[in-house]
């Protein structure tokens, strides 16, 4: 991509879009084209063929989604199946008809079969039975997948598709009714501290594992696979180590500076035992994560006490 190509960044106000807008920024790119959701509704048809056909973007990263952790996907099927076919299919079928040169497309990591061997590797998609939870969810994203593997086989687009691993960092969503494990903890033992509470009760074991990626880092390696890589199959992204949740539960704890006890409700949900990404694909291309998990959840804790500030200790 020249510095001065027309990009554009669907979701650049979400964590992983905005993420993706400031690595551009920061790399010397500034001829961007941006639309808030009040701007355009990326379900509208109409409204993005008209949108496709007025700017005529030269490149495309897909970042926009409907997302939540698992109450919201297990809750609202029918909006998370719905709504990202829609955002889907209307950006990438407008890429296509107006000559996009490329286009990145982020699924997530719940594409996977439950029980998959781990690492997860690439080639296991559609290999068995998906987590039941945030199945609609996963069902768009594989959809999502296989767009752009038959308008590259059809139609020659130059249209690649990448898996992230679970994701955190600036801009993310800590409404504990949707939002996903890692900030949702954040929220929990700040409030815990912040009114002098004597316990946290997290749901589920604490024993599943989970691979976490800063959204920094995930910026970075769309950048660089938009510049690197033009293959149809997918590629995962993380880091390749993951830890439990009870593990991440006590790291959180901590950098937070919560003293209190802290219980698991096995009554509730586990989700998927276990989801670590093989990345070996993605290393032999010459990409590797910069942020390890202690110093991003630490960077993730200031993001959350400098811009949610009704819910900051006195």
């Amino acid at each position: 991509m020249k510095n001065s190509a027309k990009i554009y960044v669907a979701g650049h106000r979400g964590m992983v879009g905005s993420a993706i807008l400031r690595k551009l920024q920061k790399d010397g790119y500034t001829n961007f084209v941006l639309r808030t959701s009040k701007e355009l509704d990326l379900r509208n048809q109409h409204a993005v063929e008209v949108f496709f056909q007025a700017e005529r973007p030269e490149y495309v990263f897909l970042a926009a989604a409907k997302v939540g952790g698992i109450i919201a996907n297990n809750t609202y099927r029918a909006d998370f199946l719905y709504e990202n076919l829609a955002i889907q299919n209307n950006i990438i079928h407008n890429a296509y008809l107006t000559g996009v040169k490329k286009l990145l497309f982020l699924g997530s990591s719940c594409i996977y079969p439950k029980l998959a061997s781990q690492p997860l590797k690439e080639e296991y998609l559609l290999s068995g039975y998906l987590e039941s939870t945030n199945e609609s969810y996963a069902i768009a994203k594989i959809a999502g997948i296989k767009l752009c593997e038959a308008y590259r086989s059809q139609y020659g687009c130059d249209f690649i598709s990448v898996m992230p691993t679970n994701l955190y960092g600036p801009n993310d969503n800590y409404d504990l009714q949707n939002s996903h494990v890692l900030p949702a903890m954040i929220r929990k033992f700040h409030e815990a501290k912040k009114n002098d509470l004597s316990s946290v009760t997290l749901w589920g074991t604490g024993l599943p594992m989970r691979e976490f990626l800063h959204a920094d880092d995930m910026a970075a390696a769309c950048v660089y696979l938009m510049e690197h890589y033009s293959e149809s199959e997918l590629v995962n992204v993380g880091t390749g180590m993951d830890v439990t949740i009870k593990e991440l539960a006590e790291t959180v704890k901590k950098i937070v500076g919560f003293k209190g006890d802290l219980f698991w409700d096995s009554s509730k949900p586990d989700g998927t035992p276990r989801k670590l990404m093989d990345v070996s694909k993605l290393h032999s291309y010459g990409w590797r994560h910069a942020i390890e998990l202690e110093e991003g959840i630490g960077m993730a804790y200031q993001d959350f006490l400098d811009h949610y500030t009704s819910l900051r200790m006195g």
